[in-house]
Parts: C-alpha cells; sequence; structure tokens
C-alpha cells in the first residue's frame, strides 16, 4: 500500500540524501550568502500576469523569484543544480509537502538525465515502492505550432463522432482539447507529438532517451502525456506511484526569462507533491566529505550517474556534480568543499573500468577498480 503522509524530517534528510549523490546542491546555500545585503524582496514580473500559470508552474515561479532575490543566474560556464523544499528545519511541518529539484544553466539532455535519477532515488526511498516514469516531449515553439495545427485538423475530422465538448473545446484552444480527450478516454487516433518535433527537440530528445537506457534507469514512453506550451517545452515527464501522480516535470526556459530577461538560461525542473507530519525537523550538521567525485566526457558521466546509486547505498561520504561538464568548474566546487581525496574519472578510465584516487595532501594517485569501487573507499576514509 503506497504511504500517504511522510514526516517532515524523513523528507528533509532523505532528499539532503539524493541530493548530495546526484550533484544538487540545496537552495539555502544560495539564499543564505544573500541574507544581510542591501537587496531589496522582489515581486513577481509583470508579464506572468499575461500567463495561465498551472500549480507546477506557480511553485517553479516561486523557486524562481527566490533565486532572482538572492542575485543568483546561471551561465552555461557555471551551471547550478539545485534542490528546494517548504520544509524549514525547526518549524512546523507542512501538510502539503513540496520538493523541487532544478538543473539551470545548461541545454544538453544531461541535465533531464541527473533530475530524473536524483528524484528516482528520492521517491524509491520515500514510498518503498518501484515507481513508474512516463515521458514524452513537447518540443520547442516550432513543435507546439505544427502540432497544435494537426490538432485542429484532428477535431476537425472528427467533429461527428468526438465527444461535443472536445470538439467545442478545440475551437479555443487545442492542447486543451487533447487533454480532454484523454482524460474522456478519446486519444487512441490522437496524433503525437514526437511525430512533429523540430530536429533541434527530436535530438535532445533521443539523447535523453540515449541517457536513461545506458544508465539502466526505467521508463515508458507517454504519448498522451501533454503539456501547455506557454510555460512548458520539450521533454516532460512523471513519476507515478500505485497509480498516483507524485511528481512532474519539464523544460521551462519561457518561464525562466520573465525573471532573467537580461541573461537568459535553460532550464528543466520536477516539483515532488506529498503529505507531510510529525515534529519540526532538525537542521543538520554543516557536510564534510570525504570524496569529490570529478569527471570528464560522457562515458563518465553516464557511470557516475549508475555509481552514484551505489555510492549512496554504501553510505561512502562523497559528493559530486554529475551535470557540471566542465572540469575546472568541478575542481573549483570540490575545492570549496575542502575534501581530502579527489575521485578522478576520464574517458580512459570509463572504458578501462577503472578510477583515480589522488589524496590532494600528497598529490599519491591510486588506481582503483570500479567494481567494488564503494567498499573500496571505505578503506581511505
Amino acid at each position: 500500500m503506497t504511504r500517504d503522509t511522510i514526516p517532515a524530517e524523513e523528507l528533509l534528510k532523505k532528499t539532503r540524501t539524493a541530493g548530495q549523490y546526484y550533484g544538487f546542491t540545496p537552495l539555502e546555500v544560495f539564499t543564505t550568502k544573500a541574507r544581510g545585503s542591501a537587496r531589496k524582496h522582489l515581486a513577481y514580473p509583470e508579464t506572468l500576469s499575461n500567463l495561465a500559470l498551472d500549480p507546477v508552474a506557480e511553485t517553479v515561479a516561486g523557486f524562481l523569484r527566490q533565486l532572482q532575490s538572492a542575485a543568483v543566474t546561471p551561465t552555461p560556464k557555471q551551471p547550478l543544480f539545485i534542490w528546494h523544499t517548504n520544509i524549514a528545519p525547526g518549524r512546523p511541518a507542512q501538510k502539503k509537502a513540496i520538493v523541487q529539484f532544478h538543473a539551470l544553466g545548461t541545454d544538453r539532455a544531461i541535465a533531464e538525465a541527473v533530475l530524473i535519477r536524483a528524484l528516482l532515488a528520492l521517491v524509491r526511498d520515500l514510498f518503498h515502492e518501484e515507481p513508474i516514469i512516463r515521458i514524452n516531449s513537447m518540443g520547442d515553439k516550432e513543435t507546439r505550432a505544427r502540432y497544435a495545427r494537426e490538432l485542429g485538423t484532428f477535431f476537425k475530422k472528427r467533429a461527428n463522432t468526438l465527444p461535443e465538448e472536445c470538439i467545442v473545446c478545440a475551437k479555443r484552444d487545442a492542447l486543451e482539447a487533447a487533454e480532454l480527450a484523454i482524460a474522456r478516454e478519446y486519444a487512441e487516433d490522437l496524433p503525437s507529438p514526437t511525430e512533429h518535433l523540430s530536429d533541434a527537440s527530436r535530438k535532445r530528445f533521443e539523447d535523453l532517451l540515449e541517457y536513461l537506457e545506458m544508465t539502466e534507469t526505467p521508463y515508458e514512453l507517454a504519448r498522451d502525456l501533454l503539456s501547455r506550451g506557454n510555460v512548458w517545452s520539450d521533454t516532460c515527464f512523471e513519476f507515478l506511484v500505485d497509480g498516483r501522480r507524485v511528481a512532474w516535470g519539464s523544460r521551462y526556459n519561457d518561464l525562466a526569462r520573465h525573471f532573467f530577461p537580461k541573461a537568459p538560461f535553460s532550464a528543466t525542473g520536477a516539483v515532488l507533491r506529498v503529505a507531510s507530519e510529525g515534529a519540526p525537523a532538525t537542521k543538520p550538521a554543516q557536510p564534510r566529505f570525504r570524496f569529490s567525485f570529478v569527471h570528464i566526457g560522457d562515458e563518465a558521466k553516464r557511470l557516475s550517474i549508475r555509481l552514484a546509486e551505489e555510492f549512496r547505498h554504501a553510505h561512502v561520504s562523497l559528493a559530486q556534480d554529475i551535470g557540471v561538464e566542465s572540469l575546472t568548474e568541478q575542481l573549483n566546487l570540490a575545492e570549496r568543499r575542502g575534501s581530502p581525496y579527489l575521485l578522478i574519472m576520464g574517458r580512459k578510465e570509463a572504458l578501462e573500468g577503472s578510477a583515480i584516487l589522488r589524496n590532494r595532501q600528497t598529490q599519491e594517485e591510486t588506481v582503483l577498480p570500479l567494481l567494488g569501487l564503494a567498499e573500496r573507499l571505505k578503506a581511505f576514509a
């Protein structure tokens, strides 16, 4: 039976752990740095009033406002992978807890891949069940416009066989009519958005599916999973536990531009909602990681995603930044952590099934096989 309510302490602890091993930093790290500055609390951009935001988009907009208020702007050279929750240590537990994961500043498919894996780890831990991950792609603006026209033609041709409410709705919003047809189980012949993807959107979607397959991440293609075009774009996905949606995610580049018009960046996010209860969560001690894992190249990135679970289950004191592709930026982040050891994997090591362990104080290096790596690292702890 699916868990309906999760204690706040457990939710916060498990979210922090999933974030650690997949390279997501808590938003509070950035907002704490901004406290005491002269920056004023920023209101929502006026341009948002022209958008019809669904509940998930409203949650993401709130996150973006906090990011903007903290004067944090991701860039392709310095992408940010952030998690956030409305569960705050020392405060009463929220009845409706929200957990968010965001990948900002990169348009590579690895952003979605890492986010999905982090969310998968968390959902497994929270619900003690294997979730179903359903994925589709709505494409970019070009794709959505083409798909909307195809839907309009579809509803016109089937005006005599589909429910009248679908036909009436299609005259106003073809995508809304498509969602209505799906809900009424009249979507068997509904056109699929993936059949109309632009070249760029198709490449991004194929890259994501390759990442998921190479990392043995379970998923289902869901041609009936749709999103509205004024906020969401390209890949959309949902997590189902016992038939109930517990999380939803997608790219939201257009929404991010309302908050960062001078420095637009790619953005992907997911929101998990769950009922919570219990005593206020306690504030954890400042983490100190024994190892920082840095990796270069797609082969190493794919292996690092798979190794994250091994490290997590073995409770290895390790942190990594899987979605950050720049070696220099990864080393900068490792330097801030102050980890005494670096675990390094490039393309050569990935193909050979090994990694290099470097003692940062002595610069001594040891080559370790990936098989049983987590247990070997414990010998250096």
